[in-house]
């Protein structure tokens, strides 16, 4: 949790009871929720001798691994390729550097949006050749409910905060003077579990983190 800082800013107009000042403090809220979407990263790597004979295992592996995202229901638009091409494989021998083949790759990223069938997915996926798997990130389709849970919880936090500052100096705390949201983010944490015959896959619940900075104004 990040501590509060307090900002007295006191002025007179004449009058000591006339004084008054501000609180800034910055709360922090989170909420929960089970996620509904997965993105994995998968991919096809070969080397071989000339750079097409690369590329064309590549390309064959891709569309047999797109044609399995295919029959399970995968859209196109949730099928973006992440990269694609082939580099020289140098090989220095007694100080004599040359080619000694090529390798290629293609690599996808996919959203999976039946997490039923993740695992499923999954498998598949490396039983027709993905030789490449770069992990799984659980997501929310929607994430706007999730977020305004955590930026009211975020807001109680901050009044929480600004309470107790103001208690401590021995002055009321008034009404909000400004606020602003200071940043957010999101992380899987694993707890629930949700799995396949084939893989097992923990969905667990995604933590979305709220973050606003407020200034209360103090009344003496």
């Amino acid at each position: 949790m990040m501590a509060g800082i307090v900002t007295l800013a006191m002025t007179t107009a004449g009058l000591a009871q006339d004084a008054t000042g501000t609180v800034s403090v910055v709360g922090e809220g989170q909420s929960t929720a089970v996620p509904d979407m997965a993105v994995i990263s998968l991919g096809v790597t070969h080397s071989d001798a000339s750079a097409k004979a690369a590329m064309d295992r590549v390309s064959a592996d891709a569309r047999a691994l797109l044609g399995v995202l295919e029959a399970f229901g995968v859209m196109p638009r949730d099928v973006q390729t992440e990269q694609v091409g082939v580099q020289p494989l140098w090989n220095n021998d007694h100080g004599h550097r040359h080619i000694a083949g090529y390798v290629a790759r293609n690599g996808v990223s996919v959203r999976v949006r039946d997490l039923s069938q993740l695992g499923a997915v999954i498998d598949a996926a490396l039983n027709v050749g993905s030789n490449d798997f770069g992990g799984v990130q659980f997501q929310l389709s929607d994430p706007a409910p999730a977020m305004a849970e955590a930026r009211a919880a975020a807001v109680r936090d901050a009044r929480a905060r600004a309470s107790q500052m103001a208690a401590a100096a021995e002055v009321a705390l008034g009404p909000i003077v400004t606020m602003s949201e200071a940043g957010a983010g999101g992380r899987p944490e694993m707890f629930a579990a949700a799995r396949s015959a084939d893989v097992p896959i923990a969905s667990g619940e995604v933590s979305v983190t709220a973050r606003v900075a407020v200034t209360f104004g103090l009344l003496p």
